[in-house]
């Protein structure tokens, strides 16, 4: 199960939280890691709420905020987060999950209207997201004690913003975006002492992998290229998230954490 031995004190915010996903990982990993205000939101109310009893039961003393919306939706975005700090009156650490896959489809067979779904969370989600975060992370608040930054944002690509496969140029193009993106940010925020990482997961045994025969099918090949031939776990995935949000990664900036059981690199 996700966890640091060092504590991370504060507030979080998560999204993409619902369900047994990276997200609710991630959620219930600061948990176990002592954070003590956690937001979380999720497109689906019903998940989004197991998520919420989940951290409870890992810690009742805990305060969670929990609001259903849409990332792709920028009224919501911003409503979202400004509640968040009303509510907590500082943001510390934020992970953005939100993500969807599609099967597989080559450009001149896709809908451009599947091409703007996938887009609108992947990439603007997730730029929306940042966004406001950065916001409230800039705004005058007390540090944490011993801290050296303002906070840490870490956003989840994929092993597929990194390289290319057949049948799949709008989801790598999305996830290739977040990375540039988190690059781009680090660079403009650093003097700010904001610290933004990615992550770009393999192939993980989330709903989103499993529940689809032709989605299981589809993904085979990558889990077989993988040294290790395995999918990952949300967890293993929450822990180098959490690494990351944590000041043990205090000195790493704009960086693209590859957890993917070796895809990569074969």
């Amino acid at each position: 199960m996700a966890s640091l031995v060092r504590h991370l004190r504060g507030a979080a915010v998560v999204t993409g939280a619902g369900g047994t996903g990276i997200g609710a990982a991630v959620a219930k990993g600061l948990a176990r890691s002592g954070c003590t205000k956690i937001a979380i939101t999720d497109i689906n109310s019903d998940t989004l709420n197991q998520t919420k009893m989940a951290i409870l039961d890992i810690n009742p003393e805990v305060q969670v905020f929990n609001h259903a919306g849409d990332i792709a939706d920028e009224k919501f975005v911003d409503s979202f987060h400004e509640e968040v700090f009303s509510k907590f009156s500082r943001l510390d650490y934020a992970v953005n999950c939100a993500g969807v896959l599609t099967n597989p489809v080559k450009a001149v067979d896709m809908p451009t209207e599947s091409f703007d779904r996938l887009n609108d969370i992947n990439y603007r989600g997730t730029w929306l997201s940042s966004r406001a975060q950065l916001r409230n992370m800039l705004r005058p608040k007390t540090l944490l004690v011993g801290a050296k930054e303002r906070g840490s944002i870490v956003n989840i690509a994929s092993q597929l913003g990194i390289v290319a496969r057949p049948a799949a140029a709008a989801y790598c193009a999305s996830k290739a975006a977040i990375i540039n993106m988190t690059r781009s940010n680090a660079i403009d925020y650093a003097e700010d002492g904001i610290r933004v990482n990615c992550v770009c997961p393999g192939v993980i045994e989330t709903p989103m992998t499993t529940t689809s025969p032709e989605m299981v099918k589809a993904l085979k090949p990558a889990i077989d290229i993988a040294p290790m031939r395995r999918m990952g776990t949300p967890d293993e995935v929450a822990d180098a998230v959490l690494f990351l949000c944590s000041p043990q990664a205090s000195f790493i900036q704009g960086h693209a954490l590859v957890v993917d059981g070796g895809y990569t690199i074969n």
